[in-house]
């Protein structure tokens, strides 16, 4: 089974940009629909991207249309969400996962079925 680690969260200004890779092993990324989630203190889980090489263009929540991108690099079987315009709305856990639903772009948490253990991205005013 696939396993999923995420890097390169941490502190930014409102305004910047920070870009979150999610290391794949143990399975090709290719073969899943990639998802980022994040979750805000007091707040549930939330859909950000998701990305699947049989669906097409990516599929991404409102919030974050036009300023994120989620992409990935076959070579290195990393997916990468690209954080641009930050806000301090955008602050919370952000979580890798995968998907075995490949076609239609799954936005709901419980149809993803690998996650990683997150990283925390910060964005201050």
């Amino acid at each position: 089974q696939v396993q999923l680690v995420e890097s390169g969260g941490g502190l930014a200004q409102a305004g910047d940009s920070l870009t979150l890779p999610c290391a794949a092993s143990g399975g090709t990324v290719n073969n899943y629909a990639m998802g980022w989630f994040r979750q805000a203190p007091g707040k549930e889980r939330e859909f950000v991207a998701v990305f699947s090489r049989s669906s097409g263009s990516p599929y991404y929540a409102n919030s974050v249309k036009g300023r994120f991108t989620i992409s990935s690099d076959n070579a290195k079987n990393t997916v990468y969400l690209q954080m641009n315009s930050l806000k301090p709305e955008d602050t919370g856990i952000y979580y890798c996962a995968a998907s075995t639903v490949v076609f239609g772009l799954p936005s709901r948490a419980e149809l993803y079925d690998v996650w990683g253990q997150g990283t925390q991205v910060t964005v201050s005013s």
